[in-house]
């Protein structure tokens, strides 16, 4: 039973499929043709506002990363400075221990 009824499944699919395919080559009439024509142009209005709001979400994103890489280079020259002052006071607390020995 499950066999037959994944085949059935695999048969509504291919049939959906082939529907769509008849739907658009069974136009016939220019009201059918407008309809369609209409749709479509629907479609592609939705797409160039969909692609429109990914465009600038990804400029976002990049103005974003293009900040964090300046805040990231700011923090290890930062770090490099910390470690270079911590590095010269353990030079000049090394020399005093010195002294006193």
């Amino acid at each position: 039973s499950a066999q037959i009824a994944d085949l059935q499944q695999k048969l509504l699919d291919a049939d959906n499929g082939d529907r769509v395919k008849q739907r658009w080559d069974s136009i016939a009439t220019i009201l059918e043709a407008k309809c369609a024509l209409k749709y479509l142009l629907g479609e592609l209005v939705s797409s160039k506002v969909q692609e429109s709001k990914l465009e600038s979400s990804l400029q976002q994103s990049k103005a974003n990363c293009s900040d964090i890489q300046k805040m990231l280079i700011e923090e290890r020259n930062h770090v490099t400075e910390v470690e270079a002052e911590f590095q010269n006071q353990l030079l000049v607390q090394e020399q005093h221990h010195q002294e006193k020995v």
